[in-house]
């Protein structure tokens, strides 16, 4: 018996799944939330403009009351601007506002950075409940132009 836990492998810039050996592995749950959360595809809104009529989404992104996912998949094809920056920060707090709701975690921030010309740079900082630290996960990604 085996478990898994999801990571970000920043070599292949994609998240992958860690296999125990037979125990389970901890201290990896938060993380296979977040990366959960930012990288299945929320259902676009109405007022969301894509390039088909696909609004995509899953089964997990079901209605009001449960929606996991993200909806960054809707910038990968806008160019690489301040403006495409901030709505990635946006959808990010969007995704991960179900652990603050559901008492996971205290706060979630997130920033960007972009490295010119075709980087995408993002940090998410976490408070767990009762705690004065915080965490951070990093990710990129490589905007094609």
């Amino acid at each position: 018996m085996s478990d898994i836990s999801s990571f970000w492998d920043i070599e292949r810039l994609v998240a992958e799944w860690r296999e125990g050996r037979g125990d389970l592995i901890s201290g990896d749950d938060l993380q296979t939330a977040i990366i959960i959360s930012l990288f299945t595809d929320r259902v676009a809104r109405a007022d969301d403009s894509t390039d088909s009529d696909d609004r995509r989404g899953w089964w997990g992104d079901s209605g009001e009351e449960m929606s996991i996912g993200s909806r960054l998949w809707l910038l990968r094809r806008q160019k690489l601007t301040t403006a495409v920056a901030q709505k990635a920060e946006d959808y990010a707090r969007e995704a991960l506002q179900w652990l603050i709701s559901d008492g996971v975690v205290s706060s979630v921030e997130a920033a960007t950075q972009i490295v010119y010309p075709r980087r995408l740079n993002m940090v998410l900082r976490y408070r767990k409940p009762e705690s004065d630290d915080s965490a951070k996960m990093q990710f990129f990604w490589v905007w094609e132009q």
